[in-house]
């Protein structure tokens, strides 16, 4: 399959992906990321907490996915790989399954790449995810996903870095178009109706990286669905939605800064 150029990276301007890398323990990042890391963690001490609990979110709805009978995952945004990633999470349930992961940061991209070598049932795509046209198009989708069937779309913890809601919302939309009846759509978002400064401080600073942030109302991302159909509970706090026994308690303070829900094509 032919690998396209991957631009050259700019390792003094931060990325959200090397940023979240950090975060996770990942050793993929430059000073500039961690310093920006660093930044963010002196406005918002809690941040590793809201990051767990999106991550437990992740896992439990690719998880749901996969008892679902999915076995096919398009992962918007998918970022560098680490622990808990969709692979891992949908394979230990459906070892057969096909994975396409999808960023705009060229770290994330190759690292991807290299973890899925000699795994014929992994790809990576370099690209804009706003681009639904090159990401549905793109060679590595159109090899190992059938869109005929049904399909685990996943945009986790990347649609508040697209500021532009006009474009994102087209985006979604023509994913949705795309995908066959069946289809789960799993999205999160920092949330913007009990936003406190501490979020505001993280937007300021998230603007001086390769992906300035933006915060969204639960109705905003209600629409991000269309008509398919929420699964219960619905969107929650990330927190709420199926927790299990073990999952991080975010605890009231920030249970709220990350919302989330799956929907399913009917």
């Amino acid at each position: 399959m032919a690998i396209e150029t991957v631009p050259e990276i700019d390792p003094q301007r931060p990325s959200a992906a090397r940023v979240y890398d950090y975060y996770l323990g990942g050793t993929h990042h430059f000073a500039a990321d961690r310093q920006a890391a660093a930044i963010a963690l002196a406005a918002m001490p809690e941040l590793p907490t809201v990051l767990r609990m999106g991550r437990a979110f992740l896992r439990r709805a690719v998880a749901a996915a996969a008892r679902d009978g999915l076995d096919q995952f398009l992962d918007l945004g998918a970022g560098i790989p680490a622990a808990g990633s969709v692979p891992e999470v949908a394979r230990a349930i459906r070892p057969d399954c096909r994975i396409v992961s999808v960023d705009l940061d060229p770290v994330a991209v190759v690292h991807t790449r290299r973890v899925a070598e000699g795994d014929g049932g992994s790809a990576a795509v370099l690209a804009d995810l706003t681009d639904a046209d090159a990401v549905l198009g793109a060679p590595a989708v159109r090899a190992l996903l059938d869109l005929d069937r049904p399909v685990c779309l996943l945009a986790v913890a990347v649609a508040h870095f697209i500021p532009d809601t006009e474009r994102l919302g087209r985006a979604l939309e023509r994913y949705r178009d795309a995908l066959a009846p069946g289809s789960h759509l799993v999205l999160t978002h920092a949330c913007a109706d009990r936003s406190r400064p501490h979020a505001r401080a993280l937007l300021r600073i998230y603007n001086h990286t390769t992906s300035p942030m933006i915060l969204r109302e639960c109705d905003e991302l209600r629409a991000f669905f269309g008509d398919w159909r929420l699964v219960e509970p619905g969107i929650v706090p990330a927190g709420d939605w199926r927790p299990e026994s073990g999952d991080p308690d975010p605890g009231p303070a920030v249970r709220d800064e990350i919302i989330a829900g799956v929907a399913v094509k009917t």
